[in-house]
């Protein structure tokens, strides 16, 4: 057993037969299709020296496909950024742009604020 993989649904088991169900935390989700995602764009300045960065959250897929999503919101919107805790975060305040882009890639969006 793999110390990273943790046993699913049971505490203990008194069945000689039983067999474990482990839950692999490497494991990602599927990408869903961006008319069935809902990302919020927010702006946020909290803890960045009084500069502003747009956070968009909420997708959920593969590492690889946000990285690409990322990839082709810093190109579009010409700006630096990163990823963190399923993240994307964009230098200054680009929400009408990367609104704009995410509708044409047919993302539903909301903003926070």
């Amino acid at each position: 057993m793999n110390k990273k993989n943790k046993k699913i649904g049971i505490v203990y088991s008194t069945n000689p037969d039983f067999v474990y169900q482990y839950e692999n935390e490497n494991t990602e989700p599927e990408t869903l299709e961006p008319s069935k995602q809902k990302l919020y764009i927010s702006l946020d300045k909290k803890n960045r020296s009084g500069k502003q960065v747009t956070l968009i959250e909420n997708f959920i897929g593969k590492q690889e496909d946000l990285d690409s999503l990322h990839k082709y919101l810093k190109n579009k919107c010409s700006v630096g950024g990163s990823i963190k805790d399923n993240t994307i975060i964009l230098q200054g305040d680009q929400r009408q742009k990367v609104e704009k882009y995410l509708i044409e890639l047919g993302y539903k969006i909301v903003r926070k604020n």
